[in-house]
């Protein structure tokens, strides 16, 4: 019997999530909507044949497209013993001209509604699965970025998947005056797996740098300094914490702040990796240091072994907050829960983004629990700070099953030796290539800064990875010179080593 649309998207997640499918019933690709559907003869008949492509029962490849003879009733439609033994063709796909019709058309309706703020690329992603993603024609593309680290256990990962769904059919938000479930769990996974702090939730990376810099502050009322409340925090040269005004001032990247002066005052920028900079700027005015262990959009950049641990003696020092900004080291991207646990240092104040919401909009900041007090509405008599959306029961059903399947299936681990086995390959790579000058990171964070005065085809970074990309690899920049990688942590070796293959032919040209 034919299960209409309303009642499919209705039925719990293992029964239309990209699952193994009745083997009785076609699977048929709704490009316009990115997901699986099984039709009734009345909708077919309803449905248009453009961009249709067929996807095999019981496969967990890519759909492959169907030529228009195979189009009947509007949709592409195939028995499943037809396609027994079949599997998609690898690589590009030949696309049909409705097809292309259809990106053509996405991509007008896009520059039509959407403010221009990204330099998008000509290609209209559709779905995804794991580490692999396929666009409106039916090419595959293998995802060594996660979406700028946000999908880090991979597309549409099974448990996320049922947790998000399973939470919608109960409860999606009820706002911070009530406790749920949901978030109460994901903070307590935080809180395990690092230093027993309180979580403050929100919607992103700068939010959660913006809710530290607003506890410092506070922090800095309470304990002043010679000259009065304390407000001024220190961070680094090439640092990215986001894009909101506070969190600009803090990013050490002037081009993030032009165009939008003035800034709030109270930020400085320092070298990153030098101690002395930092104790030099040091004063009564300032109450904290913001630092990430690893920096990302700076070109994954590693402290010296001393850094960290110097930082916290600077703070103990002065009675400064020592804050980690961990948007993109968190969450297991490089063998560890979070970044600062390979230095054996403890923050005060750490970060959260990206990875944490496993592709949801989720951003946390966990603080001592002597420090979030400094939030406490009831001992404060107000609310210093709040949100109505951060912590909503959908994005914490699925940060804490992230929390749970990343401990559960070791994953800290296989980052830790994917990882290294990267590294390994890269640096064959650079004895055979001679135009990489190094190789830097830790785990599935990282950096390969190319040698732009090798001789080679390319110009700076940009342009590699504009190539990847027409061979179906996904990869990151940073700065002018540098690829950055960060892959999801349930990526496969054989994954790792193709895509490390097609870098490879890539630069080689």
């Amino acid at each position: 019997m034919a299960i209409s649309r309303r009642r499919l998207l209705t039925m719990p997640p293992k029964r239309h999530a990209l699952t193994r499918s009745p083997p009785a019933r076609a699977r048929v690709h709704d490009m316009r909507r990115g997901g699986f559907f099984s039709l009734s003869p009345r909708e077919r008949e309803q449905e248009p044949s453009a961009a249709r492509v067929m996807h095999r029962p019981g496969s967990a490849g890519p759909p492959f497209a169907l030529q228009p003879a195979a189009v009947r009733c509007g949709v592409a439609v195939c028995p499943p013993s037809r396609l027994a033994g079949r599997a998609p063709p690898s690589g590009a796909l030949d696309v049909t001209t409705e097809q292309q019709s259809f990106t053509r058309a996405i991509i007008e309706r896009h520059d039509a509604f959407l403010s221009p703020n990204y330099p998008r690329l000509p290609i209209a992603m559709q779905h995804g699965e794991g580490s692999r993603l396929f666009d409106a024609d039916g090419r595959e593309y293998l995802d060594l970025f996660s979406g700028f680290g946000a999908t880090i256990l991979g597309h549409c990962h099974r448990d996320l998947v049922e947790a998000v769904t399973t939470q919608a059919g109960r409860l999606w938000h009820v706002g911070n005056l009530l406790p749920t479930e949901p978030q109460t769990l994901a903070a307590k996974a935080i809180a395990e797996a690092g230093f027993a702090g309180q979580s403050f939730f929100s919607h992103s990376g700068a939010d959660a740098n913006e809710a530290a810099i607003k506890l410092a502050r506070l922090y800095g009322r309470e304990h002043p300094g010679a000259d009065g409340p304390r407000y001024g925090i220190i961070s680094a040269n090439q640092s990215f914490h986001g894009r909101s005004f506070a969190t600009m001032g803090a990013t050490g990247q002037p081009k993030v702040r032009e165009g939008f002066e003035p800034l709030p005052e109270g930020f400085v920028n320092v070298p990153y990796n030098d101690l002395e900079a930092v104790r030099q700027q040091i004063d009564s005015r300032t109450v904290g240091i913001l630092i990430e262990p690893i920096q990302g959009e700076g070109g994954i950049n590693l402290p010296d072994g001393d850094y960290l641990p110097g930082l916290r003696r600077l703070c103990d020092e002065h009675n400064l907050l020592l804050i980690f900004d961990e948007v993109w080291t968190g969450c297991g991207r490089t063998g560890r829960w979070f970044g600062y646990q390979h230095w054996d240092v403890t923050p005060d104040i750490m970060t959260l983004g990206k990875g944490i919401g496993g592709g949801m909009a989720v951003g946390a900041m966990c603080a001592r629990p002597e420090l979030a007090e400094l939030y406490d509405a009831r001992k404060q008599g107000t609310v210093r700070h709040a949100t109505t959306l951060g912590g909503n029961c959908l994005a914490m059903a699925v940060t804490a099953k992230l929390f749970e399947v990343i401990g559960r299936d070791r994953l800290l681990d296989h980052a830790s030796a994917m990882g290294a086995r990267a590294v390994q390959r890269l640096e064959r790579m650079q004895s055979r290539l001679g135009m990489i000058r190094e190789i830097r990171g830790r785990g599935l964070f990282i950096g390969i800064e190319l040698d732009l005065e090798a001789g080679a085809w390319f110009d700076g970074a940009a342009a590699v990875m504009k190539r990847c990309l027409e061979q179906g690899l996904l990869i990151g920049t940073a700065q002018q010179a540098v690829l950055r990688l960060a892959p999801p942590l349930v990526i496969t070796p054989s994954e790792l080593d193709e895509g490390i293959d097609r870098l490879e032919r890539v630069l080689a040209g």
